[in-house]
């Protein structure tokens, strides 16, 4: 037998970046929209813009300081819409940087609608469902971080690896976040929980938590978002954390890196985080930034800066750890397009895709493990194994899994079925933990006719 290992002269093969491939890979450079064009902003400079503390004062927090903002760019319909979610369903409440409302379509009320940033920062009344606007099993703390704090705000679920809540508010709120419980103002559906114990003794004691858990190597340093913490009582509390022996990564939760990418740029930031990285280094710890982006068009040239400045500081990586959002992201080209635009433009590795929690008023925005499943095959083989997100769906009791790991799974009624290799500290001395199977469920409207009529008769669904 002989192996041919050339064409035969003359022949031709198709390119494998032949234009029939299913996506087509262009290189995009970044822009950064002129926020002149909104009538609000005509005459904000360029220093303006690019100063934090003039991005947090203009935040828009209310229907009437988006209209100052807008003029007529849109039809009065889109604020009577606005109005009534944030009355009969919002869970969160409004505060978009004008960074994040710069990168949204507003040539027009129609492209205002379908704009993928404007659907899950601004939701509107007509976005959600009205057949099954929440899931029956859908929780306000959908993932029982709050169960499983080892001390107030330091959720210990991982064996090796915890959360910490250190505030409860961000720069930008997003209609879909999965601590709506817990992290913003309270909205006329949703009263908000309160951390009870003030943040320098909350601080303190998952510090001496720590120091007391020599299994525990990694800390993710979240809230709310990082960036809302002054940053000296940030600095000081990763310091500590560098002092502890057993530590060994550091992740910071940010997704102002995008919203807000002006506050990273920040003299004293960069300077913070250089003294932050040498001190890692120097006690061989791997710092990262984890943010969140969710559309190609949020990666701007300001967001591309202030995550190679971080880097420029000595850290280990920045990371992007997105949701996948039915009319956001939920097409294979919208998902390359957005990892191609942090990987290329931004140096930012993409890492995670979360399933959209089961929290209330968020069927829209959720998709079926099917859907994730689908979504993840047709990513593959684009991006280098490195930086291939991966589809999680991260089950209540359970944590992480990738949308493969299924242990069974009822198509019909939409209920898969996961198991975990690690007990919870609710779980120290449960023996059939780690042979449960655990639930997690499909959006309602996407199920077969059977499932959907079956779903409606539970007593749940009342």
């Amino acid at each position: 037998m002989t192996t041919v290992l050339h064409p035969q002269s003359g022949t031709t093969r198709p390119r494998a970046d032949d234009p029939g491939q299913p996506y087509a890979y262009q290189r995009r450079p970044l822009v950064e929209p002129d926020w002149r064009r909104f009538p609000g902003w005509r005459d904000v400079t360029e220093d303006e813009w690019r100063s934090a503390q003039w991005q947090r004062v203009h935040c828009v927090k209310n229907i009437r300081q988006l209209r100052r903002v807008m003029g007529d760019l849109l039809d009065e319909a889109f604020y009577t819409d606005l109005e009534r979610d944030q009355t009969e369903r919002a869970t969160m409440s409004m505060l978009v940087p004008p960074q994040m409302l710069n990168t949204m379509d507003v040539s027009s009320t129609e492209a205002f609608y379908a704009d993928p940033v404007r659907r899950y920062m601004i939701p509107v009344l007509s976005d959600r469902r009205t057949d099954w606007p929440s899931h029956p099993y859908a929780a306000r703390d959908s993932l029982h971080e709050a169960e499983m704090w080892a001390v107030e705000g330091l959720t210990h679920r991982y064996p090796t690896k915890v959360l910490a809540e250190l505030l409860p508010t961000c720069p930008q709120y997003c209609g879909h976040c999965t601590r709506m419980d817990l992290v913003g103002n309270s909205t006329p559906t949703v009263d908000k929980h309160k951390f009870t114990i003030k943040p320098t003794d909350r601080h303190e004691a998952m510090l001496d938590y720590l120091r007391r858990s020599p299994g525990v190597r990694d800390v993710v340093v979240s809230g709310g978002d990082v960036a809302n913490l002054p940053w000296p009582r940030l600095e000081s509390f990763v310091a500590a954390l560098l002092d502890i022996d057993n530590i060994r990564d550091i992740r910071l939760a940010s997704k102002a890196l995008m919203g807000l990418p002006q506050h990273w740029l920040q003299d004293e930031v960069r300077a913070g985080m250089e003294r932050l990285a040498t001190k890692a280094g120097a006690r061989g710890v791997q710092i990262a930034i984890h943010t969140h982006v969710n559309a190609a068009q949020s990666v701007t040239p300001l967001v591309a800066e202030a995550a190679r400045a971080m880097l420029a500081t000595g850290i280990r990586d920045v990371r992007n750890q997105g949701v996948l959002l039915r009319g956001v992201n939920d097409t294979p080209a919208a998902l390359l397009d957005l990892s191609f635009a942090l990987l290329d433009e931004a140096g930012i590795l993409p890492y995670y895709l979360y399933m959209c929690d089961m929290i209330p008023a968020s069927e829209h925005w959720r998709l079926a493990v099917w859907e994730a499943q689908e979504l993840q095959h047709a990513i593959m083989g684009y991006l280098p194994g490195f930086a291939t997100p991966r589809i999680v769906c991260d089950v209540p009791y359970v944590g992480k899994r990738w949308v493969h790991q299924i242990a069974e799974y009822d198509r019909e009624r939409g209920i898969s079925y996961w198991t975990k290799n690690y007990r919870t500290g609710l779980e120290a001395t449960d023996p059939d933990a780690l042979n449960r199977r655990y639930e997690y469920y499909d959006p309602i409207h996407t199920l077969p006719e059977a499932g959907r009529e079956w779903w409606a008769h539970r007593p749940e669904a009342g």
